[in-house]
């Protein structure tokens, strides 16, 4: 159902608060640009420090620009299961084509507990739901037969596999037949070679064409013309996470005149070294000069 180059959609924010004219900007771009699906709500766009209200706005504000056009698969993910159905019917009730559900954070639970945890929302909203692991941030590994678990019931129908691990994500395509999204930018090219069918990307941000580019030449059988986009694009890749995503991609969409590039507090503005790095990889990519 999901498949291709989505983006992980920043948040953009003026004075502290959410900019939604530059937000519905920023979705018109992707949609010329040619992206083929918007994750608003996400760790990228800021998801922990979102008020109800403006989580649900910035969820709203995307569908509604969006028109139909590209699927929007909100962020509706917590730590707290009434929090997260809460959230994840606005999403439905909304018109969002599907829900990105992160693994509880914080609180540890068993691979038992997250079972029942999406299992109860699946239950409970009709919408095509994103199990998204991504143990670094959360403290917590989605196991492959976990996953398969979960893939048996009707609409959870994707995972976004965050772990930066090859065999974990083998592991899942080798007990199931669910849908393997990229989380880690560096590694979606390589997780396409072990069935993966596309990325929630954070650079496509910035470079969405080039994401897309790459992933339409490998699913099209031209393997070096992918492995030359892939190798261009890693340093840019890389340079995302010099500090706590989403700094150095709102730092990067700054420099480029996209965005303000704040973001909000226990995160800060990146630290002048890394500024460097991060412009100096965007000047060797051709994005400034």
């Amino acid at each position: 159902m999901f498949s291709g180059c989505l983006v992980a959609l920043v948040t953009p924010l003026k004075n502290g608060d959410v900019d939604y004219d530059k937000l519905r900007e920023l979705v018109d771009w992707h949609l010329e640009q040619g992206t083929d699906g918007l994750v608003p709500c996400g760790t990228t766009g800021e998801s922990p420090t979102l008020s109800f209200e403006e989580h649900e706005k910035v969820i709203a504000t995307v569908i509604k620009q969006a028109e139909g056009r590209v699927p929007v698969v909100a962020g509706t993910g917590s730590n707290n299961t009434t929090e997260a159905l809460r959230l994840t019917r606005f999403a439905k009730d909304a018109g969002a084509d599907g829900a990105l559900m992160i693994t509880p954070y914080y609180n540890k639970p068993t691979q038992e507990g997250m079972y029942r945890h999406f299992r109860t929302v699946a239950e409970e909203v009709d919408i095509p739901i994103v199990l998204y692991n991504v143990p670094s941030r959360t403290g917590i590994n989605l196991d492959p037969e976990t996953v398969a678990r979960l893939a048996e019931l009707p609409n959870i129908v994707a995972v976004k596999e965050a772990s930066g691990s090859l065999d974990q994500a083998s592991a899942i395509a080798s007990l199931c037949d669910i849908t393997i999204l990229s989380g880690d930018d560096s590694l979606t090219l390589p997780l396409l070679a072990v069935g993966g069918k596309g990325v929630i990307s954070v650079v496509a941000n910035i470079v969405p064409r080039d994401m897309k580019a790459m992933i339409e030449a490998f699913q099209g059988g031209h393997a070096q013309r992918a492995r030359r986009l892939h190798l261009k694009l890693f340093p840019l890749c890389r340079a995302m996470f010099l500090e706590t995503n989403p700094i150095p991609v709102n730092t990067a969409m700054n420099m480029l005149g996209m965005t303000s590039g704040e973001v909000r507090l226990p995160l800060c503005e990146m630290s002048p070294g890394n500024q460097s790095k991060l412009r100096q990889v965007l000047t060797d990519y051709g994005l400034l000069t």
